[in-house]
């Protein structure tokens, strides 16, 4: 893994906040401390709220477990994962920052093959500030990264692109495998870097990963919710996937973008594939027809905001994948709770009002 070094730009240093959903101490933030310390951190605490999570000194953060989730929502707080990484989403309930950065506590600073370490954060804000292409493809990817432009024969009308609502980045070492992939392939490490950043395509979905990810949040924000997963639900280890098919839906009939490949981080350690497995399986059989359902959505013309958009979605999952398993008339009316809960904390009354504070911790 690599070491960390100094004199680090911070971009956006004012607009941006970084998410970390965890249930343990915080030391991987040593390794990051060049990366990330100019920047708010907001933690969000999973599992016993009596648990002290360490965090070391010198960091701008603030921590929120189950009670200030409870404090904070109230009733609403029921749309909040417990015992799940999904919890992270009420981080961006909380942020008032236009950008989110999000990771998990497992990933490490990379280094790409010439031993450089990767600024992460610094590709996501520029995969997030360039415009995307999602109306056609450019065979040399991202037509907006130094050095490169649009081929011969790409239409000068769209060469304007769309503004970029989400930046999807990769892991070197251990890849986001499933269960079963996981079992057939227990010895499997990611040591391909690829140095590119594509534009995935107007129609095209894509599994979403939560641990290497950021968003314009006045853009997407209200969409990024990562379902009801963990203790009390059927499965687990969907919640940013189902975050990524709504946001992309969503995206694609906004006329947004959603760009993945570069940055890549270090991932340094495999779950269980045998409680992966517990907590996957059901989601294994379902997404055979969810993935359908969400290829076949077309949401309406008087949809013109992602709130509007998005519960126009919970509709349709209730509606068309109920009949899968009760469990999407839950998820459904967590979806609306989810947006309740998104204007309650984003009104203009709410942004005139003291903050939402969680435990300070710098």
């Amino acid at each position: 893994m690599a070491q960390p070094s100094s004199h680090v730009t911070a971009p956006l240093k004012d607009e941006l906040d970084i998410v970390i959903p965890t249930i343990r101490n915080l030391d991987f933030l040593e390794q990051w401390r060049p990366f990330f310390q100019p920047y708010h951190l907001i933690i969000v605490q999973d599992g016993d709220p009596s648990k002290n999570i360490l965090v070391p000194d010198g960091f701008d953060c603030e921590l929120y477990n189950r009670n200030d989730v409870n404090r904070v929502l109230g009733p609403k707080s029921s749309c909040i994962s417990f015992k799940d990484s999904a919890c992270r989403c009420f981080g961006f309930l909380v942020s008032k920052k236009k950008y989110i950065f999000t990771i998990d506590d497992d990933c490490f600073v990379g280094k790409d093959p010439s031993g450089k370490e990767i600024n992460a954060l610094a590709q996501h804000i520029q995969n997030l500030l360039t415009p995307s292409t999602p109306f056609f493809f450019n065979t040399l990817y991202d037509p907006f990264r130094e050095g490169v432009d649009f081929v011969r024969g790409y239409p000068f009308s769209l060469r304007g692109g769309v503004p970029t609502a989400i930046s999807h980045g990769l892991w070197l070492n251990i890849p986001d495998y499933d269960a079963p992939t996981q079992l057939v392939k227990p010895l499997e490490r990611n040591t391909r870097y690829v140095d590119a950043v594509l534009t995935i395509p107007k129609g095209t979905l894509f599994p979403m990963c939560g641990m290497n990810l950021a968003f314009d949040r006045e853009l997407i924000g209200p969409a990024m919710y990562f379902g009801l997963m963990g203790d009390g639900q059927p499965i687990g280890r969907y919640d940013d996937m189902w975050a990524g098919w709504c946001a992309k839906v969503i995206c694609d009939h906004l006329s947004l973008g959603v760009k993945t490949g570069l940055p890549y981080i270090w991932h340094s350690k495999a779950s269980n594939p045998f409680v992966n497995l517990k907590k996957e399986y059901k989601g294994i059989y379902w997404q055979e027809d969810i993935i359908p359902f969400f290829q076949s959505v077309v949401l309406p013309k008087d949809c013109t905001t992602v709130q509007q958009c998005y519960l126009e979605l919970s509709k349709l999952v209730k509606e068309k994948l109920s009949p899968v398993d009760p469990y999407f008339n839950k998820l459904g009316d967590a979806m609306v709770t989810w947006i309740e809960a998104w204007d309650l904390l984003n009104s203009p009354a709410q942004e005139a009002a003291a903050p939402v504070d969680g435990v300070k911790k710098n």
